[in-house]
Order: structure tokens, then sequence, then C-alpha cells
């Protein structure tokens, strides 16, 4: 019986994956005749079937980008740059997108130490630093036990000094995996839809207001009060936004 649901189900997904497609044509050929809100209609229509990819986000970022949809494209934009966050054109096409934008924030980067384990941490997926943590605790297993059977002094010396560094780099790596987890834990990133906005210094419509926020402006959200979201910019600004104003980026 469970194999008969099985196949089903994957019938119903493989019929599901092939609509899809003949669709995503349709809107790509709605989208090459300029006919861009046909297109977008077609897109969302795939997203309500469940289907998400960097292409189908890159297309819609796009067609809101040609009817000028500030936010809209710089949001689907950057949710294609969480699912392929090397690819060039997806780079090259928020930077047209981002220029749209009113606020002109500036980033303030990191240097020194932090920048350097950043640097080093972004090298490699939170799953890539765990897989090296556990190869070289494997490694050094295998060293320790050719030292110890090992009747050669200068075979015993070898596998001594290598079997330390490999557990040196599996604590290393293991460090890594963990600062990696945090990082990605701690990116909760998010774009301002309102047109112009308030930022307040408290969550409530009754505290001052530090500064306005435009469109299409990404924000990191630090904390959740209510319906009030505390963000900050890439300058450092912190202060509560409504909760309505912004849509986050990694709920897919």
């Amino acid at each position: 019986m469970k194999q008969l649901i099985y196949i089903i189900t994957l019938f119903i997904s493989s019929l599901s994956l092939a609509q899809n497609e003949a669709i995503f044509d349709q809107a790509n050929a709605l989208y090459n005749e300029g006919n861009y809100e046909a297109a977008l209609g077609k897109y969302n229509t795939i997203l309500e079937s469940g289907q998400h990819s960097a292409a189908l986000y890159f297309n819609i970022a796009n067609a809101h980008y040609r009817l000028n949809h500030i936010a809209p494209s710089i949001y689907y934009f950057e949710k294609a740059l969480l699912l392929k966050p090397n690819d060039k054109e997806i780079k090259n096409n928020i930077v047209y997108a981002r220029n749209m934008t009113i606020d002109d924030i500036d980033d303030i980067p990191e240097v020194g130490f932090s920048r350097l384990v950043t640097n080093t941490t972004n090298l490699m997926s939170f799953d890539n630093w765990a897989k090296t943590a556990i190869g070289m605790v494997v490694l050094f297993i295998v060293l320790f036990l050719i030292y110890y059977f090992s009747e050669s002094t200068s075979k015993k010396r070898f596998a001594f000094v290598s079997s330390m560094l490999s557990i040196l780099i599996a604590f290393l790596a293991l460090g890594f995996a963990f600062h990696k987890y945090e990082l990605v834990e701690k990116n909760q990133p998010a774009i301002v839809f309102a047109v112009e906005t308030p930022i307040k210094s408290e969550p409530n419509l009754r505290s001052p207001e530090s500064f306005k926020l435009h469109e299409g402006t990404k924000v990191q959200v630090l904390d959740t009060v209510s319906n009030w979201k505390r963000i900050e910019l890439s300058d450092g600004k912190t202060g509560w936004i409504s909760s309505d104003a912004i849509k986050m980026l990694k709920v897919f």
C-alpha cells in the first residue's frame, strides 16, 4: 500500500513539474514580447504551486524591474542570490535594481582579525566544515594507530606530528563550522516594501521617529516584538519598523 501511495505521489509530482515547465516557457515568451504583467501572472502561478528556483526568482525580478517595481525586483533578485550566491548575472542585475532605491546607506566593512575569521568561515558551508572536521578526526585515528604500532622511529615521529596537526585542523574546522552556523542563523535579511516608512526608537507608534526608510532598502532583522521588527542597516543604525512594511528574504 505504501509503495502504491509513493508511486501515485511521484506520478502527480512529475505531472506538476511538467505543467510548471510549460507555464515557465509561456511566461518567458510573454516576457520576450514585452508583456511583463502577464508574464508575472504565469511566474506567480508556478510559485503558488510550491516550486522555487533561482531561475524562477530571477525572471520574476527582471519582470518587476521592467515594470519599475523597486521593492519586488530587489526582493526576488535577493532570493535568487540566496539560492545561487555566485551567479554573475544575478549579481549584475541586482546592481541595476539597487540603483532605483532612494536610501543611500554606506557599508561598514569588517577589519582586522574579525574580517579574516569571517572570510575564512565563508570559504565553505556548514556541512563542508563539519565534513572536514570529521575527516581530520578519522585521519588522526589512522595516524595515531600508525604511531602506536610502528617500530620505526622516523615513522613514529612523522605519524605523531601529522596526527597532532590533523586533530588541530579538526578543532579549527569544527570551530569554523559552528561560526558558520551562527552567521547563517543571525543573517535574517528583509526588504522594505513600504514606499516610505518611519523607523521608531521603540516598538510602538508613540515613540520618537529616528529616521525614514524607503522601498527596496535591505535591512537585517535583529528582534521581533508583537508587530514590530528591530532592524539594523549596513551602516550600523538600528530602529524599529512595522512588520507589515518589510518582507523577510529567507521565507520560501
